[in-house]
């Protein structure tokens, strides 16, 4: 059954048939056929994007799922929103639950905000509306100059663990560093919860030595700054030792974070709570990117289970490690999509959200 106005156009940008699946679920949802296009790589890998219908005045939403070849994927997208834009399309919207590129939000030293980079080109393209889900940083819908929906995953994570784990009141939310304390104290406070930090683990990409702020190289002697100017320097940093803060013993222990990629810190953070007594370990997180070792290293490790959506497809990973467990958000999207088209307010979507959140 339709439930939307006429005038809407739903694609799927992706060549890849495997990341065709979260589309498939949007357009059942909304009772709309998939447009009528096609997007394929040329022997020499460049990408063609040719559109068979007519989209002359009408809302074009363009769903796509990063693959593995992320790069040909943002190419994808950014070529059939120029198809449309050159085609006379009243609005096109970009539909990009998970947004590639999303850690490199700051400055490092002498490289590039490659996010701030991506918005301007799809912007550049055409695109008229975002619809995306969990940023890695919220600040990145400042990137663009068209309205931004950020659309949150934890109401659906939020009811797996209250369906799906029966004695989810014996849990403890857990962040495995201080930097993603504040999802967790979300997490724990609408599931009525303890909460716990582990503090001490090595340091990820995002720590402050790789950003600009250790820029310009600092210099040998302050003599060699000026001779009448003595700068105070900046004591260096140093990890303590691992301690979790927070009570975890005999409980199940369960760590949120927006993005699973590599999973080494999650492997070290989940020996950590096995050593403090918790007897069941479960990660949540929205983006289940698990790239190259990930499924098997998860396989070997004491977490019990890995609970991902499906803003990016999976399926491989989950054939080689069971113990990874999908959630399906596509209910929010088609109901974005819907709302979007018909003209009406995306607040109720929004509800009961902080600016924490």
């Amino acid at each position: 059954m339709n439930i939307t106005k006429g005038g809407l156009v739903l694609f799927s940008a992706n060549s890849n048939s495997s990341c065709m699946e979260l589309s498939k679920r949007i357009a059942e949802r909304l009772g709309v056929e998939m447009g009528k296009v096609q997007v394929y790589q040329e022997p020499n890998r460049e990408t063609r994007v040719q559109i068979q219908e007519s989209v002359r005045g009408k809302d074009v939403f363009i769903i796509q799922t990063v693959s593995k070849d992320v790069n040909t994927t943002i190419m994808e997208l950014l070529i059939m929103v120029y198809a449309c834009k050159t085609s006379c399309a009243k609005s096109i919207i970009g539909v990009i639950p998970y947004f590639p590129y999303s850690k490199q939000c700051k400055m490092r030293k002498r490289g590039s905000i490659v996010s701030k980079l991506l918005a301007s080109m799809m912007c550049k393209a055409g695109l008229t509306h975002l619809i995306t889900m969990d940023l890695h940083q919220k600040e990145i819908q400042g990137f663009f100059n068209i309205p931004v929906d950020n659309l949150r995953a934890s109401p659906f994570l939020l009811q797996y663990i209250q369906e799906e784990i029966p004695d989810y009141r014996n849990a403890v939310i857990v962040a495995k560093s201080p930097a993603s304390a504040k999802r967790a104290q979300s997490f724990a406070e609408r599931l009525r919860l303890g909460i716990a930090v582990i503090h001490g683990e090595a340091q990820d990409a995002e720590s402050d030595m790789v950003d600009g702020r250790h820029s310009p190289p600092t210099a040998k002697s302050v003599a060699a700054i000026h001779p009448s100017l003595e700068m105070p320097m900046l004591i260096p940093k140093e990890k303590p030792p691992i301690t979790v803060v927070g009570d975890v013993g005999g409980r199940i222990a369960i760590i949120v974070d927006d993005i699973i990629d590599d999973v080494d810190s999650f492997l070290a953070a989940a020996e950590t709570l096995k050593e403090r007594g918790a007897y069941k370990i479960f990660v949540m997180a929205t983006h289940g990117l698990l790239s190259s070792d990930a499924p098997r290293l998860i396989e070997e490790s004491a977490i019990d289970e890995v609970v991902v959506t499906n803003t990016i497809p999976h399926e491989i990973q989950k054939l080689q490690c069971p113990k990874i467990k999908t959630v399906d958000i596509s209910m929010i999207l088609s109901e974005a999509i819907r709302r979007i088209h018909n003209g009406e307010s995306m607040s109720y979507l929004f509800r009961n959200i902080g600016l924490d959140d």
